[in-house]
């Protein structure tokens, strides 16, 4: 436990030492918080902004706010990587594909975005369209997934290979 501790507070120390990747991290959880929430229809625009979760969305909201911050922060640990490590996009971008699964599981399902796919697309997309409505929680729980991997490959990464701290 000792050495969990250790080592995510020191990737921790090291990335956000740097602002601007606590900012990045930041905007990126709070842009694909609301984008998500509006898609998912947690947020109205019209007539005025309201903000509602429904009883029985509580969890697919939750999964939303952990998708969000895990993007934040594997986009952030990411971007350090590649940008002082020198590592190459194709080993940091997994945390990316993560992000587009739990974006795009929530994008497809809804109403009119799913209509546009399909008028677009035709039966295909009527088929996407239906597999991402049925299958929404899981692939966004397969997201999660691939982002606490992504995140613990990041910092391991950051902490045990790392020979330039700033």
């Amino acid at each position: 436990m000792v050495f969990y501790d250790m080592l995510y507070g020191k990737a921790f120390a090291i990335v956000y030492s740097n602002k601007k990747y606590l900012y990045l991290s930041c905007v990126i959880f709070v842009t694909l918080l609301v984008s998500l929430s509006i898609v998912s229809e947690f947020i109205f625009l019209s007539p005025t902004i309201v903000f509602y979760v429904p009883a029985y969305a509580f969890a697919d909201f939750i999964i939303i706010v952990t998708i969000s911050a895990l993007s934040g922060i594997v986009a952030s640990f990411s971007i350090y990587r590649i940008r002082i490590m020198k590592n190459s996009l194709k080993r940091s971008g997994i945390g990316f594909f993560g992000s587009i699964i739990g974006a795009g599981a929530g994008a497809c399902s809804c109403g009119s975005i799913g209509f546009s796919i399909v008028s677009v697309f035709g039966t295909i997309g009527g088929t996407a369209t239906s597999f991402l409505t049925n299958y929404e929680t899981p692939l966004r729980l397969i997201s999660v997934a691939i982002l606490c991997y992504t995140y613990y490959v990041s910092a391991k990464d950051i902490t045990v290979k790392c020979k330039i701290i700033k």
